[in-house]
Parts: structure tokens; sequence; C-alpha cells
């Protein structure tokens, strides 16, 4: 023990030394020795923190800037599966009346547009579909709004969206004509009430979803319940509501085919009807082509919408 405590009392000394030549060979240059204090703060100065960056304002991303190549990469799958049906319908494969050649169905697609009857029923399809959107969006938004921000109005809507939910969409049509007639009005209500089911879900669910950390976050800084609303809520609940919006396009021209299909004077619905009485098969493959067209250009739309408004988002997009 005596020989550890000799051993630190001699390295004491030679530190001891070894400081105070040091500190005199500076007070010989007549320069004042450096602070340890401020040598150490200045080894370890933190690098500098960059600038926050608002990700609206950014570059858009590869991906987006790559948008004519990326859509061309997304044509390839329906162009191989036509190529293939050519194909087998050239080489007899398939029975030409019942499964037509793309061809045969291109040229009747011009037959009929040349004619003027398939703008007409086009047009008629279309404006029902936007009605029965716009009602439909309307309602499931402000019944999402209502039953997701307050308990009182969970209590009185939550029950009945899950009961329009639970039943089939389709078995409500006679009811419908029945009410209302079989004019465009039980077609129009019956989209919207597909519509309105599909954003009151999603909606809702995003709502609910949304982190409560932020929330007691936004009461701690003393925002107002509107400012809440507005500022984390909403935004917080965006995403689940555009993907009832996807749902709800899609949803919207099924009911569509199957109101028109039933009985009506002038749409989509009615040619394919038509066509299927007269055994025109290369007809309903245009209309079936027409259906799959709206619904792409629907969805398209809807991604747009993402790409716009859910910027400030970044998500995997694969590799």
């Amino acid at each position: 023990m005596a020989a550890v405590i000799t051993a630190e009392a001699e390295a004491g000394r030679r530190n001891a030394g070894g400081a105070a030549s040091e500190a005199g060979r500076w007070s010989a240059a007549g320069v004042a020795p450096p602070d340890a204090g401020a040598t150490a703060q200045r080894s370890v100065a933190p690098a500098p923190v960059p600038a926050l960056v608002d990700p609206r304002t950014q570059a858009p991303r590869a991906a987006d800037a790559a948008l004519v190549p990326r859509v061309l990469q997304r044509l390839l799958g329906p162009l191989a599966l036509i190529a293939v049906w050519q194909a087998l319908t050239s080489f007899e494969v398939f029975d030409p009346r019942t499964t037509p050649a793309p061809l045969t169905v291109l040229r009747t697609a011009a037959d009929l547009a040349s004619s003027g009857a398939l703008a007409d029923n086009l047009t008629a399809s279309l404006l029902l579909v936007i009605k029965g959107l716009a009602l439909g969006i309307s309602i499931g938004l402000g019944a999402a709004l209502s039953s997701g921000l307050s308990r009182a109005g969970e209590n009185i809507v939550d029950a009945n969206m899950e009961i329009l939910r639970a039943v089939p969409n389709f078995a409500l049509l006679p009811i419908l004509i029945a009410w209302f007639g079989i004019d465009d009005l039980s077609k129009v209500l019956l989209i919207t009430l597909h519509v309105a089911v599909c954003i009151y879900i999603n909606t809702y669910s995003a709502i609910r979803s949304v982190d409560s950390t932020l929330i007691e976050a936004a009461r701690c800084l003393g925002v107002k319940r509107a400012e809440l609303i507005a500022a984390v809520i909403l935004p917080g609940a965006l995403p689940g509501f555009l993907v009832g919006l996807r749902l709800a396009l899609t949803g919207a021209w099924l009911s569509l085919i199957f109101a028109e299909t039933i009985n009506a004077p002038v749409g989509l619905g009615r040619m394919m009807s038509d066509a299927r009485e007269y055994f025109r098969v290369d007809v309903i493959f245009v209309l079936l082509a027409i259906y799959a067209l709206l619904g792409l250009l629907s969805l398209a739309a809807v991604r747009f919408l993402e790409s716009r408004l859910l910027a400030w988002r970044r998500s995997y997009d694969g590799e």
C-alpha cells in the first residue's frame, strides 16, 4: 500500500513539474498560456444543425419526375395481355362468336362512336355517377366528422352507417325503385349510399386513429379546438379519406352497372342489356373495356390528388 501511495505521489510531482515548465515556456515567450477549458470546448463544439426544409417546397421525387416512363411501364401488362388475346384468336384457340378478337372489338367501338350511340349513353352514365359521388361524399364526410369528433355524434350516426354497410347495396335497389320509381333518382341514390358508406368508414377510422400524443401536445401549447381540428386531426385523417375515395369510385361504377342493367332507358348498362339480348358479344367487350378504362382514370385522378395533398408525407414506394 505504501508503495502504491509513493508511486502516485511521484506521478503527481512529475505532472506538476511538467505543467510548471510548460507555463514557463509560455511566459518566456511573452504569451499567455491557453485556457484548457476553452480548448476543450472548441474541440467538442457541436456541428451546425441544418435548417429545416418544408417538404412541400422540395423538388419532386424521381418517381414523379419520371411520370411518363412509369405510365408506359404500367401499360406493359395490359398490352401484353391484349397481344396474347389477339394471337389466341388468330390461331382459332378462342371461338370468335364468344370471344371476338381485339381488332374486332376495336372496329365495333369505332362504329358505335361514329353513330353517336356511345357518346350519348356514356354521357348519361357519367352524369349519374357524378351526382351520386357528389351526394355520397358530402353525406359520408359529414357523418364521419360528426361521429369522429364527437361521442354524441358517434352514438347517433355510427350504428346507422354500420347497418348500411352490412346490408348488400344491390338489395336496396328494389326498395329504392318502389319508393322513387324507375327514373334516375333511384340510381343516383343507390350510388350515393355506397359512396357515403365507403367515405364514412375510412374517414371515421382515420380520425379515430390520429396519434393522441399530437393532440395532447397541441393542447399543451394552448391550441383551440377549431385550430386543433384544422391543423392536426384533418391532415391526419386525409390519407384515410383518400382510401375511401378510391373504394367509393370503384363502387360507384359497380352500382351504376347494376342499376342500369335492371331498368334504364339510356346508359351504358342499357347498352349492355341490349347486347346481351341480341348476343352482341363484341358490344359487351367494348362496354367492359370502357368500364375498365373509366375505373383506371378514376384511380389515376385519386393518385394525382394524393401526390398533391400528401406531398408532406414520405412513404415507401418500392424498389
